[in-house]
């Protein structure tokens, strides 16, 4: 029997559809593709409610467990030959396998807030240069640093956000001896900061040592944000910017 469909019958359509199609389709003949892989790209509203962070989490591991990562992931269960160390700020915009287009196993990343270094950061240094054999160590700072403006603006930091900004003071000072201040003291510090961590790798019995020999090259990179372009910075510090020790 030919018959129109009732008002029931369309509200039912319409709560299998949305189940089906969450994000919205175009009408019943929208195509729905379930195995289809879910975007990568960063959401457009950085400000919207985050509960289902872990959610979406997962979901990229799933994304990564079943992409075309397997084969190299395999490759390394042997062990790793990393390309070079990277130390570098906990930004969540500064992703160094991102901004050096690196994969798995191709870089070993040393993260922490203000790319400063203290023991725990030296001491990874020194093993991916004595262990891993690393041919090349790069202490990367970028534009707009949370831990570089705390520092120059001598903010009360609380907790152990304090140890951070006290390891940045000592290229603050440097600056500051400049008559740097604001804006124009932040651009001096974030390089001067990158590097007397520098100096602080470099003072390494391991690492000096491996860089007598050839066998390692130290270099100060800067990521500027807007652009995602590299900057390349001179490689030896001055004694001058060597860092405050931690309070």
């Amino acid at each position: 029997m030919n018959r129109s469909m009732s008002v029931l019958d369309r509200v039912t359509l319409a709560m299998v559809l949305a189940a089906f199609c969450p994000a919205g389709c175009s009408g019943p003949t929208a195509a729905v593709h379930p195995a289809a892989p879910a975007s990568t790209s960063a959401p457009a509203n950085i400000s919207a409610p985050r509960q289902d962070a872990l959610a979406s989490l997962r979901q990229g591991n799933e994304r990564f467990v079943r992409g075309t990562s397997a084969g190299r992931r395999q490759s390394l269960l042997a062990g790793q030959k990393p390309l070079a160390v990277v130390v570098c700020c906990s930004d969540s915009r500064v992703g160094p396998e991102l901004v050096f287009g690196q994969g798995l196993g191709d870089i070993v990343v040393v993260r922490v807030a203000g790319n400063v270094v203290d023991p725990v950061v030296q001491g990874s240094v020194e093993y991916a240069v004595e262990h891993l054999h690393a041919p090349l160590i790069v202490v990367m700072g970028h534009d707009d640093c949370g831990a570089v403006k705390a520092a120059v603006a001598d903010d009360h930091a609380t907790g152990a956000i304090a140890a951070v900004v006290g390891r940045i003071r000592g290229s603050v000072e440097a600056a500051e001896s400049q008559g740097l201040k604001d804006d124009a003291a932040v651009n001096a510090v974030t390089d001067l900061n990158i590097k007397a961590s520098i100096q602080e790798i470099s003072a390494s019995p391991i690492v000096s040592k491996a860089l007598a020999k050839g066998a390692v090259k130290i270099l100060g990179a800067r990521y500027h944000l807007a652009s995602g372009r590299v900057e390349w910075l001179e490689t030896k510090p001055s004694p001058t910017t060597a860092t405050a020790p931690a309070k």
